[in-house]
């Protein structure tokens, strides 16, 4: 008998629970948005300002998070270092000379 049915698949995607709570930001945010109506009940100007002031900080915090979990997942990549000598493959390029710009010196 086996003691474990399954294989360990390590600690799991780090971005999972910030993402989850960045869509349940953006979810309670335009419903408080959508219930902090003027036209719809009309209410005391600060209930109102209150309510679309904390709809407006939920949907932000939520639309940050998951930008950054998106930024996290589908970033830039680290450039390619060359193992052998440390340094990037492109390092071997000169830089630019007066000579190779086309124009007259």
């Amino acid at each position: 008998m086996n003691p474990k049915p399954y294989e360990s698949h390590g600690a799991g995607d780090p971005t999972a629970v910030p993402a989850a709570l960045g869509l349940a930001l953006l979810a309670v945010g335009g419903w408080l948005l959508t219930t902090a109506r003027p036209w719809h009940k009309p209410g005391h100007p600060l209930t109102l300002g209150l309510g679309w002031t904390a709809s407006g900080a939920l949907l932000v915090c939520g639309l940050v998070l998951l930008a950054r979990c998106v930024r996290t997942v589908h970033g830039r990549p680290e450039p390619a270092r060359d193992a052998d000598a440390g340094v990037a493959p492109d390092a071997d390029v000169p830089a630019p000379t007066e000579a190779g710009t086309g124009t007259d010196g």
